[in-house]
């Protein structure tokens, strides 16, 4: 199998940022704890991954805190959007989404959903959606 390219990794992070983003936002409203727990991911599973270097030799995984932080400081809430552009490069990409990623995928939107303390239906929902979304990718 071909090893993606280095700026397919890094458009791969971005839209994970916009992923997670979609998540946090899906209540307009996305609660410092939520970037916390994705930050704390980020550091402790993502980078793990591979040792793709972005432009600034930063870990690439790094890239998933820093389009959602730009997001968020944009103010934008339209998670939707930023979830349809994740379905689309999922979509253009299948074979970055192995198991082993879309658990972990799953995994990092649950930890952001359940990170505030209040149960938020508009996130689980999208939570949900994404399993089935990624359920589909063989």
């Amino acid at each position: 199998m071909m090893k993606p390219a280095k700026n397919t990794i890094i458009s791969f992070y971005e839209n994970l940022g916009k992923l997670f983003y979609a998540i946090a936002a899906a209540d307009n409203v996305v609660e410092e704890i939520e970037f916390k727990a994705l930050k704390k991911i980020v550091k402790n599973k993502w980078t793990k991954i591979d040792a793709v270097n972005d432009d600034y030799h930063s870990d690439a995984a790094y890239q998933i805190e820093t389009v959602f932080d730009w997001l968020n400081n944009e103010g934008f809430f339209d998670s939707n959007s930023c979830y349809q552009e994740f379905l689309d490069f999922k979509n253009e990409h299948p074979s970055l989404f192995t198991e082993s990623i879309k658990s972990l995928i799953l995994k990092t939107a649950l930890k952001i959903a359940n990170s505030v303390t209040y149960f938020d239906e508009s996130e689980l929902l999208m939570v949900i959606k994404l399993e089935l979304e990624l359920e589909k990718v063989s």
